[in-house]
Parts: structure tokens; C-alpha cells; sequence
């Protein structure tokens, strides 16, 4: 069940107890098997959502971003040589006007992601919205200011983190995650729609079967949607 916007003003001091941070080591050691498999191939990838900011639970993902847009193949064969299985691929589009993001499943609370078309503004900022981390940050054992589901701003402390609504806080919210206030204002929007109306739809999902590749399947949706064509010559001249 998605998470429930919470209340403005609401806040709380969070302290960690041992086993969530034991909890948090091995959901970054997890992820950092994959990273430094990419790495060993020359592609750069952050975590993003709650493993960067610390706040993490039982029912946790894994979620590893590749912010520059990269030959799908590249990505199999680096993961396939860190000894990693493919569970599922998937081709996602939110709208219209958004990139088109290929997904892979290691298993179902691991995946990669990564962008067919460059993106651009708020779509960037949407993983430091969340905040993110890379290689040497989550080495170090880093943790970063981000902006939950809930929208809570969970900021990081020797203990554990504070968390405070965004509502009615959304500027200083953007300067703390180093996002542009639209940025804020768009995922306010987004979520507190998602809490009135139920779960919000998604423009364009495909999963793959094992013969198709991710270019392939952008070909076929070039040749019957002119949207598409429009996003991709818009840009690559922006």
C-alpha cells in the first residue's frame, strides 16, 4: 500500500536502534556489489530514496540510478559479469513528457534504473529530491537530507534523522535537498493526488520478454507515436 501523505507541521526526532543500522550496512553492501559491477565497466550509478538518506526498513528497496542516458547492452553485460541474474525488464513512460526509463529487476527489491532519452530539469531532480549517493559517498557512509513518499524531509543526525513535513515548508524543503522549488511543488501535487484519487496511472509500461531489447521496443513506439518523436527532438535541442 502506497504511503500516505502526512499531516503539515508534523515532525519527530528518530533515533536508530542497532539493528537498523545493521539493516542499513547490508542494504548498502548489496548495493555496492552492483555499483562497483557497473563501475568495473566504466558506468556511473547512485542509489536514491531511503538508502541514501538512511531511513530504511524491512520492506526497503534497492533502487540504483544511471543518470546519463547509455546502451542498454552495456548495462546487461556489466551486471551479468558481477554474476547478477536478470529477474524481469521493464519500459516505463510516466507521460508524455518524460523520458523513457529502462528497468532492471535483479530481484524484486533490487533493480537499476536508467534513462533512453537524456533528462532534463525536474526529471534530474527527482533522485536528489529523494536524495542520492554515489560510489564513494556510500563508502564513506554518507547519508543525505531527501523527501520521502510522505513528504517528510528526513534529515540525517549522529542518531538517527529528524523528519518534518514539507507542507507549508516547501521552499526551505528545496533548498535543504538542493532542488528547485518546482521541483517540490510538482511531487506535493503529485502525491497529494495520489492520496484523493487512489493510485495514478502510468502512460506507457512494456515488459520485455527475453529476445527484445530496450532499443528495440523504442523503435517500435517511434514508428506509431508522434508524442514521442516530438520529447525526443525537443531534446536534443535542449
Amino acid at each position: 500500500m502506497a504511503k500516505k501523505v502526512a499531516p503539515p507541521y508534523e515532525a519527530k526526532d528518530v533515533v536508530y536502534s542497532k539493528e537498523h543500522w545493521d539493516l542499513l550496512n547490508s542494504l548498502r553492501r548489496r548495493a555496492l556489489e552492483v555499483i562497483e559491477a557497473l563501475s568495473a565497466d566504466g558506468i556511473e550509478s547512485r542509489v536514491y530514496g531511503s538508502l541514501a538518506r538512511g531511513d530504511v526498513n524491512e520492506k526497503s528497496d534497492i533502487d540504483i540510478v544511471i543518470p546519463e542516458t547509455i546502451d542498454s547492452f552495456r548495462v546487461e553485460e556489466a551486471i551479468m559479469r558481477g554474476g547478477f541474474r536478470f529477474e524481469a525488464r521493464e519500459l516505463t513512460q510516466a507521460t508524455p513528457v518524460h523520458t523513457l526509463k529502462a528497468t532492471i529487476y535483479l530481484d524484486p527489491t533490487l533493480k537499476v534504473t536508467f534513462p533512453l532519452i537524456p533528462m532534463r530539469g525536474k526529471e534530474r531532480e527527482f533522485y536528489r529530491f529523494g536524495g542520492e549517493l554515489d560510489h564513494s559517498e556510500i563508502s564513506m557512509g554518507k547519508r543525505v537530507p531527501g523527501i520521502d513518499k510522505r513528504l517528510m524531509l528526513i534529515i540525517p543526525t549522529e542518531q538517527g534523522h529528524l523528519e518534518r513535513s514539507v507542507l507549508s515548508y516547501e521552499a526551505e524543503a528545496a533548498k535543504t535537498v538542493g532542488v528547485h522549488l518546482e521541483t517540490v511543488l510538482e511531487r506535493v501535487r503529485v502525491l497529494r493526488r495520489r492520496d484523493n484519487v487512489g493510485r495514478t496511472g502510468i502512460f506507457f509500461k512494456r515488459h520485455l520478454s527475453d529476445d527484445e531489447t530496450f532499443e528495440g521496443v523504442l523503435n517500435e513506439r517511434l514508428s506509431s507515436d508522434p508524442s514521442l518523436r516530438r520529447l525526443i527532438q525537443q531534446r536534443s535541442k535542449g
